[in-house]
C-alpha cells in the first residue's frame, strides 16, 4: 500500500488521534493545541511540509542528517541491499557482507586502540550495551563491587532505564523513577554558567576534576565502574568543553582505575571538524558510543565500538563462562549496515571533514559577530558544524530569564517563521543548531541573519510586554 494524497487537515488529525510522540505536551496535542506540522519532502539542507513551506533546517532533524537530503548514493546502497539479503542476523558467529565490511570501516576510522564494534539501533540501546559491559567486565576481574557509573549534569545519553539515569537532565527523570541508584552525576562543564568569578577555564577545569576526584573518593573508587562523557555537551546545550578539561578528567580516572566511555553519538563523523570529538580534544576511551551520524540518519543504526583493554577481558570471561548472553534482534541489520557504510564512503570521497574545518570558523566568526553585544545574548558558542545561541536577561552578571517566560522557545518559533528551523534546547534558553555537514557559506549566512532577528524580534517583544 502506497502514500495517499491525504490533506494537511486529514494527516494532522490522524496524528493527534494516533502517534505518541516524545517529549510532548500529549493533552495539548491532542486538543490541537501544540503546532503539528507535517513534513512531506526534502533535498540537501532544505526540508518541508505538506504545505510546501520550505525551510532550512538548522538542526539537521536531531543532530543526524549529516549528509543531506536526498542523498542518492545512501539510497540507492540500501535498496540494491533490499533486494539480495534483507536481514541477516549476526548471533552465535553468523554474519553478512555489510556487516562485516561496516565494522572494519568504523574500527578504522576511529583508530586508537579499538578492536570489535557492536551494532544496535540508537544511541540509547548502545549505551546500554556500553553499561552492561563495564558490569561484566568488573565481574570477570572479581570487582563485583566496582558498577557505579558517573556522568555530567546537563549531560544526554539516552533515555532508556540506565541511559536515562545517566542523562543529566530532571526533564528525562520527573516520574519515572529515576536515575537509578548506580548513577552519579557531576560538574556540568560550562565556563560561562558555572564558573566563579575570575575563574580561569584552566582553573574551571582543574576544579571540576577535583569535585569529580572528591565524587569517586566520597563513593568510594572500588565501587566506581566508569565514567561517561560526550566530548561536547549537545542536548544539555552544546557546550564545548573549556581548555584543559578533558586532560584533566582523564588523569582522575586512570588515578582511580575508572573506564572511560565517550558518548560520540552527536561529535562522531565529521560534526566537529575532526572524525570524532575525541580526536579533537584528545580523549582516549575505551568504548565509543556512536549513532546518528553513522548512517546520516537514512536507517537507524547505532554502534559501542570496543577498545583493547576491555575486549581482552571479554574473551577471557567467555573462555571461563561461555557465551556471552547479550544482544539485539536487530544488531548489524543488514539495511542499515548498507546505508552506513556507504555513508561513510562519501564523507571520505566528499571530503566532508575538509569541509566542515572550511566552513565551520566562517559560521562561528559570523556568529560571533552579529550576535555579540546584544543586550538578552549571554554566550555565542560552538565546534565544527555545532553552535549554539544562550539568551539571558542579564548577559554580564549571568542571569537567567525566567522559566516561564519561555524565552528560548519564542526566539525558536521566530525563527522558524524566518525560514529556519533550530531548537530551543531543553536546558535555559537556548537555540542550538546542527546543521548537514554540507551546508554552505551562503546557507550559513542565511541562519545567521534569521537568528540575527529573531533574537531582535524576541527583544522588541519582551520589552513590549514589560517583561525587560
Amino acid at each position: 500500500m502506497g502514500l495517499t494524497n491525504l490533506g494537511t487537515a486529514q494527516l494532522q488529525e490522524k496524528d493527534r488521534t494516533f502517534v505518541f510522540h516524545p517529549s510532548t505536551h500529549l493533552a495539548k496535542h491532542s486538543r490541537g493545541e501544540t503546532p503539528n506540522r507535517i513534513m512531506a519532502g526534502a533535498e540537501g539542507v532544505y526540508i518541508w511540509d505538506t504545505d510546501g513551506r520550505k525551510s532550512l533546517d538548522g538542526f539537521g532533524g536531531l543532530y543526524c542528517v549529516n549528509m543531506g537530503y536526498g542523498c542518492t548514493e545512501i539510497a540507492d546502497a540500501i535498496a540494491q541491499q533490499a533486494k539480495g539479503l534483507p536481514f541477516a542476523h549476526v548471533y552465535a558467529g553468523q554474519g553478512s557482507e555489510p556487516v562485516a565490511r561496516l565494522a572494519e570501516a568504523v574500527v578504522e576510522y576511529f583508530g586508537q586502540d579499538m578492536r570489535r564494534v557492536f551494532f544496535g539501533l540508537s544511541g540509547s540501546d548502545a549505551n546500554e550495551t556500553n553499561i552492561k559491559l563495564v558490569w561484566y567486565y568488573n565481574n570477570i576481574l572479581g570487582r563485583p563491587e566496582k558498577k557505579k557509573i558517573i556522568s555530567r549534569n546537563r549531560g544526554y545519553h539516552g533515555s532508556g532505564l540506565v541511559t536515562g539515569s545517566l542523562t543529566g537532565l530532571g526533564f528525562f527523570h520527573k516520574f519515572f523513577d529515576l536515575p537509578l541508584d548506580m548513577v552519579r552525576h557531576t560538574t556540568t562543564p560550562h565556563h560561562y554558567r558555572q564558573a566563579h568569578d575570575g575563574e580561569s577555564e584552566e582553573a574551571f577545569s582543574s576544579r571540576c576534576a577535583a569535585e569529580l576526584e572528591a565524587l569517586i573518593l566520597a563513593e568510594g573508587p572500588e565501587t566506581v565502574g566508569a565514567f561517561i562523557g560526550e566530548p561536547v555537551l549537545g542536548t544539555g546545550g552544546i557546550i564545548p568543553p573549556p581548555k584543559g578539561y578533558w586532560a584533566s578528567i582523564q588523569a582522575v580516572l586512570a588515578k582511580y582505575d575508572v573506564l572511560l566511555i565517550a558518548d560520540e553519538v552527536v561529535c562522531g563523523f565529521g560534526r566537529t571538524g575532526e572524525k570524532f570529538g575525541s580526536h579533537l580534544y584528545g580523549i582516549r576511551p575505551d568504548f565509543v558510543t556512536v549513532a546518528k551520524g553513522l548512517s546520516s540518519a537514512y536507517l537507524p543504526i547505532s554502534g559501542s565500538i570496543i577498545g583493547d583493554r576491555v575486549w581482552s577481558v571479554l574473551e577471557q570471561g567467555t573462555e571461563k563462562h561461555g557465551a556471552l548472553g547479550h544482544g539485539w534482534t536487530y544488531s548489524g541489520h543488514t539495511l542499515c549496515a548498507a546505508a552506513a557504510l556507504a555513508n561513510i564512503e562519501l564523507l571520505k570521497e566528499r571530503k566532508i571533514l575538509e569541509h566542515v574545518q572550511d566552513v565551520g570558523p566562517y559560521w562561528h566568526g559570523r556568529m560571533k559577530a552579529e550576535l555579540e553585544g546584544h543586550p538578552i545574548v549571554g554566550e555565542v558558542r560552538g565546534v565544527g558544524i555545532l553552535s549554539g545561541v544562550e539568551l539571558m536577561r542579564d548577559p554580564k552578571r549571568r542571569v537567567p530569564f525566567e522559566p516561564e517566560l519561555q524565552v528560548g522557545a519564542r526566539a525558536a518559533a521566530a525563527l522558524l517563521e524566518n525560514g529556519v528551523i533550530g531548537r530551543a534546547m531543553p536546558h535555559g534558553d537556548i537555540l542550538g543548531y546542527a546543521p548537514p555537514l554540507i551546508i554552505r557559506r551562503s546557507e550559513i549566512d542565511m541562519i545567521v541573519e534569521a537568528t540575527a532577528r529573531s533574537v531582535d524580534a524576541t527583544y522588541r517583544a519582551l520589552k513590549g510586554e514589560g517583561a525587560i
